[in-house]
């Protein structure tokens, strides 16, 4: 029988912006100024509108590369993956 793990939490931050471009430009500032802190996943993060919150897009693609890095290219991103970041609008 499997170890059962601890749920993880999820934080949802609701903003004042009002577009999708605005939304991930901040998700992507927020990713690099607190990128260095471990306890947040920032390859899982979604956005949403406020009123349709079970409606999520996914902003990284976070696919496994050699070794412990993920993908930082966006979710539907052309070409191969990377662990460089491509910025928040391509």
């Amino acid at each position: 029988m499997a170890a059962m793990t601890a749920p993880r939490w999820i934080i949802h931050l609701p903003t004042t912006l009002t577009s999708l471009d605005e939304a991930t430009t901040l998700a992507v500032a927020l990713r690099d100024s607190l990128g260095h802190v471990t306890a947040i996943d920032f390859g899982e993060t979604t956005l949403s509108e406020e009123d349709q919150q079970f409606l999520r897009t996914r902003i990284w693609c976070d696919a496994k590369l050699d070794g412990a890095d993920r993908c930082r290219r966006r979710d539907d991103h052309d070409g191969p993956c990377g662990a460089m970041d491509e910025g928040p609008h391509r």
